[in-house]
């Protein structure tokens, strides 16, 4: 059975590295721009470079919130409050914090809109 710490250790490890990815890529796009005078308005290929620019810009924000709510999850680890549904303060399974380990409801709750 994989405990509590697991799976946030686990979440941490991969919210880390999907953050790193990301930063770099963003600084990759950045520094690309730099030295370019390309005319994204009218770039007949698609999308352009302010658009996906802003795109990677909130899968940043994105992954450092969550990011941030895995260290706070810990802190309700360490404190005896993580796993327990904040609507009717039973256990929430473990099965359910394995597959969003950021749950602060159990099933039951979540199904009945509580949460």
């Amino acid at each position: 059975m994989t405990e509590p710490l697991e799976i946030l250790t686990a979440a941490l490890r991969e919210s880390t590295e999907a953050l790193a990815a990301l930063e770099k890529d963003h600084a990759r796009m950045i520094e690309a721009s730099l030295d370019s005078n390309a005319d994204d308005e009218h770039d007949p290929e698609g999308a352009t470079i302010a658009f996906e620019r802003e795109q990677l810009t909130a899968a940043l924000h994105r992954t450092r919130a969550a990011r941030e709510r895995i260290v706070e999850a810990m802190a309700e680890l360490a404190a005896g409050r993580y796993g327990v549904c904040a609507s009717c303060g039973l256990p929430i399974a473990v099965e359910r914090l394995q597959a969003r380990p950021l749950a602060t409801t159990c099933i039951n709750c979540a199904n009945l809109g509580r949460g």
